[in-house]
């Protein structure tokens, strides 16, 4: 079968690498909202079946896929997922252990919860002392299918959440930033102040006297 760069079947490099040593279960975890303003971290497991026919057309790095295809793909991948686990903190977490700290306690406890342990895990550049081997890729959610899947099922999840907390605080705009610094935002905090989701440890430039 011909295969030009953007077929997914390229991204399967590393999960080809352990299944020729045998692992079965190669679990993909990546993690989405590091960067905003207000909102949870969300960090997704999963474990895909990865024979050829298992495949997902379309699959890669959920920042470069549309949002349409991003919630096709989402519903596929949850429907053929062997397992998956989804896990976030929040800004009241991310304020009081940081956001590095919070996203590693996440990628911890999805990997922990899966209810098939994995073999190996590939993770999207981040180190973990892990229970289980684990090979951090960097900008692995474009280089590793099952990144790819984690990074996808984390971004549907955590924009779904957004558009729900944008109907709550309008003024902000975060059914179309998800929370990110855009300027609609930002003027916002200015004009308007914080909401309850807003991470205070990350918007002192923007809101004077938050504590």
């Amino acid at each position: 079968m011909a295969r030009t760069k953007h077929d997914t079947f390229t991204m399967l490099e590393y999960e080809h690498k352990y299944l020729d040593l045998g692992k079965k279960y190669i679990a993909g975890v990546d993690e989405v909202g590091r960067g905003p303003l207000a909102g949870p971290v969300v960090v997704a497991c999963v474990i895909m079946p990865l024979g050829d026919e298992d495949i997902i057309q379309g699959v890669n790095d959920s920042k470069k896929v549309s949002e349409k295809n991003r919630e096709l793909l989402f519903d596929k991948i949850m429907q053929k997922a062997i397992a998956c686990k989804i896990e976030w903190a929040d800004e009241k977490v991310i304020d009081e252990i940081n956001i590095l700290a919070a996203t590693k306690r996440c990628m911890q406890r999805a990997i922990d919860g899966m209810k098939l342990p994995p073999d190996v895990v590939l993770i999207d550049a981040v180190n973990l002392d892990c229970k289980y081997p684990i090979e951090p890729i960097i900008k692995g959610d474009a280089k590793s299918y099952s990144i790819a899947c984690a990074s996808i099922v984390a971004k549907v999840t955590r924009d779904r959440y957004m558009a729900e907390m944008s109907e709550k605080y309008p003024e902000y705009g975060f059914e179309s930033n998800k929370g990110y610094g855009s300027a609609k935002h930002i003027e916002a905090l200015k004009s308007v102040g914080a909401c309850p989701i807003h991470r205070r440890s990350f918007i002192k430039n923007f809101v004077d006297n938050e504590e």
